[in-house]
């Protein structure tokens, strides 16, 4: 079962090969051997198996099976669960158990999915490796050639790119704001989609920034994640981000093919130091959909080399506002102190992370009185002049092509003492974010050591559909197999 993805998952139950108990129980043992990535903030075994029983009781009564039922699932620690702890990876979440469910995982769980395990990110969501978790970092299931160091997985989501990756669980529940589902997807070998922003709901989803984070799946393949996607999506009237926008039956879509397609490749991505291996995979890419039926257009998205500063600008004024509301007084963390105005400045300094201290001041830093026109008007500016440029690209493009991420997985620990050189990891998938653009990374080859590379598509607003149809020809085309020594 292990090997198993969510469309073969739903075809094995139909056939009766297992039952949902069966296979969750399988899964709940692969999840205690996973141990040593460090991917796992809670178990939720009880929960995972209440789902998978209610799924086995509904087919033997002959009613029809529900789109996810009895499927195991992962869930990033980051989306609040009813009763059960849900920890940012931070000191200052540590003990907080929600009393409501976050919007997208009730929709999983009506939708039938055993959600079975919280999975360890970068604290608050604010990384580019898991390794800024209160819980310690998490372990890449991958390993380089005739290098035997841990690998970063990624982040924010690298708990659970890990778990899908080592073919531990068959999907994951992610958030990106500027890249925390498609980076790590890349680093690990995974597909990883971000949707358009307000295309799934926010409600219950501990805040980074709110203007840009988005909920995501994470899986093997694209068919499970156009599964996964239909089934989280919806607009939430408790979210007022959300979009009136119906959900398409992704799944149906993806076998409409590339022909006619135009696919553009963006001049701007082409930055200094990137890897032969990663040019020779974007030609190769932009050829193999080009096979396929799609035009390849040569296009330029002017105002990309500001996109990672603009990000770096409005993320952390936003991480400010929203983690304003960790003051020791209302939830979470608690430091003994004398005064209120001590007890704030204990409990902050206490409960965040250096990481999440650096982007808080930061962020407060560029919303002050004396800079806040100077920097947050001006990138909100900016920010405006890209999507502009997709705008202008999508008259005459149905999507764009570019890698995911510059390099491939690093070792843990590399970057942790040069925040720049950790935000650089960021490059290709923050301009998406700022847009609000559906963008996928889908595993297409491997680097001279063995690690994988991803190439992203990104869309137009709300069109994941054709996101998904060119991520499908791209994923036949690549042919990727390869498996991480891990699950050897």
């Amino acid at each position: 079962m292990r090997r198993l993805g969510l469309a073969d998952i739903r075809a094995g139950l139909a056939r009766g090969e297992f039952s949902a108990v069966e296979l969750v129980e399988d899964r709940l043992v692969a999840l205690e051997a996973a141990e040593a990535l460090n991917a796992i903030v809670t178990l939720m075994p009880e929960r995972a198996l209440d789902a998978a029983r209610a799924a086995d009781r509904r087919r033997a009564a002959g009613e029809p099976a529900l789109p996810l039922d009895g499927v195991p699932i992962a869930v990033k620690d980051l989306f609040c669960t009813e009763c059960v702890r849900t920890t940012a990876s931070s000191a200052m979440l540590e003990s907080f158990v929600p009393p409501y469910e976050s919007t997208v995982t009730a929709n999983l769980t009506a939708a039938g999915a055993a959600l079975a395990a919280k999975t360890n990110l970068d604290e608050f969501a604010m990384g580019s490796s898991t390794a800024t978790s209160r819980f310690g970092p998490t372990t890449n299931p991958w390993k380089a050639k005739g290098d035997q160091r841990p690998r970063a997985p990624g982040g924010s989501s690298g708990g659970s790119a890990a778990l899908v990756a080592a073919s531990v669980l068959p999907a994951g529940l992610g958030t990106d704001t500027g890249g925390s589902i498609r980076q790590p997807a890349a680093f690990c070998g995974i597909v990883g989609l971000k949707p358009t922003y307000g295309r799934c709901s926010r409600w219950g989803i501990v805040a980074f920034a709110s203007s840009l984070d988005q909920a995501g799946p994470m899986t093997r393949n694209v068919r499970d994640a156009a599964i996964l996607l239909a089934a989280m999506a919806g607009h939430d009237p408790k979210d007022s981000t959300s979009a009136r926008e119906p959900v398409p039956d992704f799944e149906a879509a993806l076998g409409s093919g590339v022909k006619n397609l135009r696919i553009g490749v963006p001049l701007e991505y082409r930055v200094d130091g990137m890897p032969d291996a990663l040019d020779v995979l974007w030609r190769e890419g932009a050829r193999w959909l080009a096979e396929a039926g799609a035009e390849i257009v040569d296009i330029s998205l002017p105002h990309t080399p500001y996109a990672l500063p603009t990000y770096y600008i409005i993320a952390p004024a936003e991480a400010s506002s929203n983690l304003a509301r960790y003051d020791g007084v209302r939830y979470g963390l608690r430091a003994p102190a004398r005064a209120i105005e001590e007890q704030y400045a204990h409990t902050r300094r206490a409960g965040f992370g250096a990481e999440v201290r650096r982007r808080v001041l930061i962020g407060t830093y560029v919303l002050s009185a004396g800079y806040y026109d100077a920097y947050y008007t001006k990138a909100q500016r900016v920010r405006r002049l890209i999507a502009g440029d997709f705008e202008q690209a999508f008259g005459k493009i149905d999507a764009v092509l570019t890698p995911t991420a510059p390099t491939a997985a690093f070792p843990l620990g590399e970057k942790m003492d040069d925040p720049i050189a950790m935000y650089l990891n960021d490059i290709f998938t923050v301009p998406a974010s700022l847009a609000g653009l559906p963008a996928i990374s889908v595993p297409a080859g491997l680097d001279h050591t063995g690690l994988p590379l991803g190439l992203q598509l990104i869309g137009r607003p709300f069109d994941e559909a054709t996101v998904l149809r060119a991520a499908k020809a791209l994923e036949a085309a690549a042919g990727f197999d390869a498996e991480p020594e891990f699950v050897r």
